[in-house]
């Protein structure tokens, strides 16, 4: 299994002036860490209008400074949002290529559609369309990578015959992903041959269940790209500390700020029926019949022995990485920049995973850090 950080950039209130500056240049160096210790990549996502949750609007923007900084570490859209107007199919295209062209071939293409209604409404994407619109952009935008010319009759977009350019450094173009959220979503991406983005964070006992669907459904996939990309990703939150008593005081508070955020995110679509949309109002209900929203700690100790959340000391923390790798997990995407936990905890997580964790689990690390080691010396 290998490892990646996942960012929402994002900064729980209370704010100060400058914060934004602040967890966008505090996140690059987190990523130069990582990059040294030999993760294999960082995701980010693209989002709109979430206050505390995501400052991520533009990630393209930030991978551009990330490609000239970063040498190894594989740069994952997670996600590009496709139904139009969010963006036009086009214009994605020729973004992840120039990405691709900048990071010398290391782009993973991750796309989704939005799931919070802060963001439908605000661009005025009728969330009924949101499924149908990302289909009819995935379909297309890896032949606009891979044939000389293009042209598109869709009922979401038309395009008459043109050059997309540039194209990709990775051929024929880079892996794509889908942003897997909902069960039903694994079997959308192992039918059309794409890895699964599991960014509902779960227990690897429930994402068991979905690997193994996921794995079983690729035998018999269509395949909207050039080659079959039959990976699967799974999201948690991850705080790691010398200690497991330090890591649970920063946990907690990031824990339980993801809850009260999910649940008000969320809490729009428990108000009405939304087609395509029925899995975020079960989450919706629950979020809004939980009310309280905070952990004790002895709940926190029950959740990182299930391996809901990877929070604790080293050695906690192989234990839960294990558990993701026995759900067939092949990439663990962690959250470390959560809520307010300071920079220099953050820094410290990537540091002890990198060290003490991911060695032990993929033997590769350890050739990547001799080598950086001896090439800073």
């Amino acid at each position: 299994m290998e490892f990646a950080l996942q960012y929402e950039i994002q900064r729980s209130r209370p704010h100060y002036e400058g914060f934004m500056y602040d967890i966008y240049h505090q996140a690059t160096e987190q990523v130069k860490l990582a990059d040294r210790l030999g993760y294999h990549s960082v995701w980010t996502v693209e989002h709109h209008f979430l206050s505390e949750w995501s400052y991520s609007s533009a990630p393209e923007v930030w991978y551009g400074a990330l490609s000239q900084v970063t040498s190894r570490i594989r740069l994952g859209h997670g996600v590009c949002l496709l139904p139009i107007p969010f963006n036009h199919p086009a214009r994605v295209a020729e973004r992840i290529a120039v990405l691709d062209i900048m990071s010398n071939g290391r782009v993973e293409f991750g796309s989704g559609r939005s799931i919070t209604e802060a963001e439908l409404d605000g661009f005025q994407v009728h969330p009924e369309d949101s499924r149908p619109m990302w289909e009819e952009a995935i379909a297309a935008i890896p032949r606009m990578w891979t044939q000389p010319t293009f042209s598109w009759d869709g009922k979401y977009f038309k395009m008459p015959e043109r050059e997309v350019i540039p194209k990709p450094v990775q051929k024929p173009h880079p892996p794509i992903w889908v942003a897997a959220t909902q069960p039903t979503t694994w079997e959308v991406a192992a039918h059309k041959g794409i890895g699964a983005l599991g960014f509902g964070i779960s227990e690897p006992g429930v994402l068991e269940k979905l690997v193994t669907a996921y794995k079983n459904g690729l035998k018999n996939c269509e395949p909207v790209g050039a080659f079959v990309n039959g990976r699967t990703a799974a999201a948690t939150v991850c705080i790691c500390a010398p200690t497991r008593e330090e890591a649970k005081l920063l946990g907690k508070d990031a824990i339980d700020f993801t809850t009260r955020k999910g649940a008000e995110l969320f809490t729009p679509f428990a108000k009405r029926e939304v087609k395509g949309y029925e899995y975020y109002k079960k989450m919706a209900e629950q979020a809004v019949a939980l009310g309280d929203y905070r952990l004790s700690l002895a709940e926190l100790d029950k959740r990182i022995e299930a391996g809901a959340v990877m929070v604790g000391d080293p050695e906690d923390c192989l234990k839960v990485a294990k558990m993701y790798e026995s759900a067939g997990v092949d990439l663990l995407l962690m959250l470390v920049q959560v809520a307010s936990v300071p920079h220099e905890k953050v820094m410290q997580t990537i540091d002890l995973i990198g060290r003490y964790v991911m060695p032990k689990l993929n033997p590769k690390v350890k050739a990547i850090q001799s080598e950086a080691s001896a090439a800073a010396r």
